[in-house]
This record gives C-alpha cells, sequence and structure tokens, in this order.
C-alpha cells in the first residue's frame, strides 16, 4: 500500500505564525512548569548526550517503578508511533486498529509500513491495536481498552500523551494490563511542546522476547538532545510532580468557564471530556470562513475535519483572558465589526 503524500495536520503555530489565543493545542495552559524551565536553562548544549542514556533510563524506569530495560527512549511520541508500526510490520502484522476519531499518526504510519488500517472496534489478535486515553479529539475513555485485558496476544499500545492532564474520573495507566505497550510523551503537561522528547514503556514479555530491543535497534543515534534530556529529567522529580497537580483543579475551573462559553455561542460540546480540552461542533452556517476569521484576529481552533469530524473544533482549554478573545473575536465575526 502506497503511503499517503498529504502533510499531516496539526494545531499550533502556522503560516502566520503564533497563534495569540492558541485553543488548537492541548497543552497545559497553566505552563510552562517553571522546574522544568529551570532544568533547560541547565542543559549542557556543548556536548552530546551519553549515547546510551544510562542515568534518564534509570530515572525513569525508578519513576514508573519498572526494570530499566522495559524503557525505550524516542525523539518524540510522533516518532515513537512510526518505530512501533514498523516493528511491528517487520514481526509479520499486518493490519492495525485505530481509534475511529484519533491522532492521524496512528493511520500514517500504519499505511507507510504497508499495514492495512481498521477503525476500532476490530477483534483481530494478530493486529497492532492503537489507543489513547484521554482520546484526542474528544477527550473521552478509550472503547478498545476494557476488552484488552482479555486478549495479551495482540500488540496494543496506549498513547498516555493526556493521561497526565486527566480531570474527571479514575483511570489511568496504572490500571493497564501488563502485557500493553506505553507511550509518554509530557511536554504536553509541563506546557513545553517545542522541546521534543518521549518514552514508551514496553511489556516485560517484549523485553524478553527481544522486541523491546528492536524498537530500541531502530532509533538513530542521540534521538534526543541536551533539552529534551534535561525535560525528562525534570519531569520525575517529584517538585514536578507537585506543581502539576496544583495546576488540575486551575484547568477544571477554566475548562468549567469555557463549556459556558461555548454555550453561548451556540456551540453544542460532545459530552464525556475527561482532560483539558472538548470537541464541539460550531453552529450552522459557520466553518472554514469563521476559523479564518478568528485565526486573523490571533484566536486559532483545531478543525476537527482530518479527525473525522467535519463542522467541529477541538478547544484546548485556556485562561479567561484567552476565553474572552475568542467570545470576542466570535461577536465581531458575526456582527461584522
Amino acid at each position: 500500500m502506497d503511503a499517503p503524500l498529504t502533510a499531516p495536520e496539526h494545531g499550533g503555530p502556522d503560516a502566520l505564525g503564533v497563534p495569540l489565543h492558541d485553543f488548537s493545542t492541548n497543552a497545559n495552559a497553566c505552563g510552562p512548569c517553571p522546574v522544568t524551565l529551570a532544568a533547560l536553562a541547565q542543559a549542557d548544549r556543548s556536548r552530546y548526550p551519553d549515547p546510551a542514556y544510562t542515568a534518564l533510563t534509570e530515572a525513569l524506569a525508578a519513576f514508573h517503578q519498572v526494570d530499566t530495560p522495559r524503557i525505550v527512549l524516542a525523539a518524540s511520541a510522533s516518532e515513537c508511533i512510526h518505530r512501533i508500526s514498523a516493528v511491528a510490520a517487520r514481526s509479520g502484522v499486518r493490519r492495525a486498529v485505530v481509534p475511529a476519531h484519533g491522532y492521524g499518526d496512528y493511520a500514517r504510519a500504519a499505511a507507510i509500513w504497508g499495514l492495512v488500517c481498521n477503525p476500532a472496534p476490530l477483534d483481530d489478535d494478530a493486529a497492532l491495536h492503537w489507543a489513547c486515553e484521554p482520546a484526542s479529539p474528544l477527550g473521552g475513555a478509550d472503547a478498545q481498552l476494557p476488552g484488552w485485558a482479555a486478549r495479551p496476544g495482540a500488540w496494543q499500545v496506549l498513547d498516555c500523551a493526556y493521561a497526565p492532564l486527566r480531570l474527571d474520573g479514575p483511570g489511568g495507566a496504572a490500571l493497564l494490563p501488563p502485557h500493553v505497550w506505553q507511550l509518554w510523551s509530557p511536554n504536553k503537561a509541563l506546557g513545553l511542546t517545542g522541546v521534543r522528547a518521549a518514552y514508551a514503556i514496553a511489556p516485560a514479555a517484549a523485553v524478553q522476547g527481544g522486541t523491546a530491543q528492536r524498537l530500541r535497534a531502530l532509533s538513530p543515534s542521540w534521538p534526543i538532545g541536551a533539552e529534551g534530556v534535561a525535560l525528562l529529567h525534570s519531569w520525575v522529580q517529584p517538585e514536578t510532580q507537585h506543581w502539576l497537580a496544583r495546576t488540575l483543579p486551575t484547568l477544571r475551573q477554566w475548562k468549567a468557564d469555557q463549556l459556558r462559553l461555548c454555550e453561548r455561542l451556540g456551540w453544542p460540546v460532545l459530552p464525556g471530556s475527561l482532560a483539558n480540552f472538548f470537541t464541539a461542533l460550531l453552529a450552522p452556517g459557520e466553518g472554514a470562513p469563521l476559523l479564518a476569521a478568528l485565526r486573523a484576529q490571533g484566536v486559532k481552533l483545531r478543525d476537527c475535519a482530518s479527525f473525522g469530524l467535519p463542522g467541529h473544533v477541538r478547544l484546548g482549554v485556556l485562561p479567561p483572558a484567552s476565553q474572552e478573545a475568542l467570545h470576542r473575536a466570535w461577536h465581531s465575526y458575526h456582527c461584522g465589526t
């Protein structure tokens, strides 16, 4: 199967630069984390990191209470998605199961590596299964996860990008069965998405069977630079985790305010969001012209058409000043002022 030639769609800065009020990404709006900023300022950019990342790997393993060989470092979550897909394909996997509405790199990587891609659910123990919880763009629970415990033979990877930003309900990677892979990218939780670094936690069986080592062997040398090393070292520090925990009540309040704003704008919000973002349906007659007009006034929303949800937008939770800017820009569009 030929890989898709279209460029992936993402939120964040674009050809117009950095939006003043960027609802299009899901980074922690209380950030950047000051502990991590201090660590980045002290990062030694004058030399290579340890090519084996010995101290970093040990610190991440201790943080998650797993054996060190289970940690596989990655340049980013997106890079690791492609590398996992490659290892799965080279291991004989021929199909990938992805969320019906989810991050495009799951399907993009599957297509590049010749995997037939199916939307979840698919009862196929020979497939590569992707899940994310809280899931983008809807922010809710992933319907696949409850059935994973009964199928330990499948390739199953949980993208934990938003797990640290879960605002409601029990759950999390700690409840996963032991045969599931975990993919962690803490830059969103720390409000530092410009620093690229991630890691996977392999199941113990993947270490014993050599799969984790094959994934590690496919990495280029030094996949993480000095800034990424500093970010991941900072991530496991108690001070950083305490800062993150203190931001969650603030994000909950901002989210409640933002949900009320969407109600005033006439945008029904899709139910079930557990995270610091949610998806809303634009009012009839709104669409690309509205989004372009908002962007011209420094307000950017994430068009959900690439997620298979045309007419919808995903909104990361932002502070009251940004919410007011959205309201003013929306009013200006509709009133012609």
